[in-house]
């Protein structure tokens, strides 16, 4: 069988912000979210799925000069998954159910140059050093989200994590993502990289989300706030994963 084209550019850039808005979800509602061969990676007995909400800096081919960089802002809806590696091992990631960006260029490039195809969406976003607040909406249409969290000392009501260095480990063993193509045959693979991973607790204030507020993609009960995370001027490498081939 004829491989799929995979896009191998290596891109750097800084995550100048990544807020990590997370649920807890019923098992089973996720499951059904997923094509095959992925599955739910369960944390006491709840899958865990959110939004990340990312904005980028200098984002730039490895070898290109650090003054040509893009800057810009990013959405994605994901679920935390695992699926069976070689030898009988069990790997785990998130599946990236869509992706979205302010940029035109990112839209283009994503599945081209990059991989991981992008729609576009409209952001807006208000920073301080204690809270961010990021909403934005799709130009199609089909999501929207709002969400204000305070930055906080430690990890508070969550009932996936008990700690900060549970979640924090817990997120940063799933930094191959996979999202699907038009082609429908394939997923697209990226895996982050950085030395420098470090991430703070918050409070939401307010989330509203589209998705996860959708009953008929979650009925009442199966999709709860669990907790939220930041993360702030980290420098990072996105580096091409094989394409994994769906049923």
């Amino acid at each position: 069988m004829r491989q799929p084209r995979t896009p191998r550019t290596q891109m750097s850039s800084v995550v100048e912000r990544r807020l990590l808005v997370n649920y807890r979800i019923d098992p089973a509602t996720a499951t059904a979210l997923l094509p095959a061969p992925l599955r739910p990676q369960l944390v006491r007995g709840y899958a865990v799925a959110g939004m990340c909400l990312l904005r980028l800096g200098d984002l730039r081919p490895t070898w290109a000069p650090t003054d040509r960089g893009l800057r810009s802002e990013n959405a994605a809806h994901r679920i935390a998954v695992e699926w069976d590696g070689p030898g009988g091992t069990v790997e785990t990631g998130v599946y990236i159910l869509r992706r979205d960006t302010a940029s035109r260029i990112s839209a283009w490039a994503g599945g081209r140059i990059f991989p991981g195809e992008h729609g576009r969406a409209d952001f807006e976003v208000h920073e301080s050093p204690d809270e961010v607040r990021v909403a934005f909406a799709t130009r199609d249409g089909s999501a929207k989200a709002d969400v204000t969290v305070k930055v906080t000392d430690d990890l508070r009501g969550s009932k996936l994590f008990d700690t900060l260095e549970e979640a924090s480990a817990f997120f940063r063993t799933g930094s191959k993502g996979f999202s699907p193509t038009s082609t429908g045959t394939h997923l697209d693979g990226m895996e982050l990289h950085t030395n420098a991973w470090h991430v703070e607790p918050g409070h939401a204030h307010a989330a509203k989300s589209s998705y996860f507020d959708d009953p008929t993609l979650f009925p009442p009960g199966t999709a709860t706030l669990d907790c939220t995370l930041v993360m702030r001027n980290v420098p990072a490498r996105w580096a091409p994963l094989p394409a994994m081939a769906v049923a």
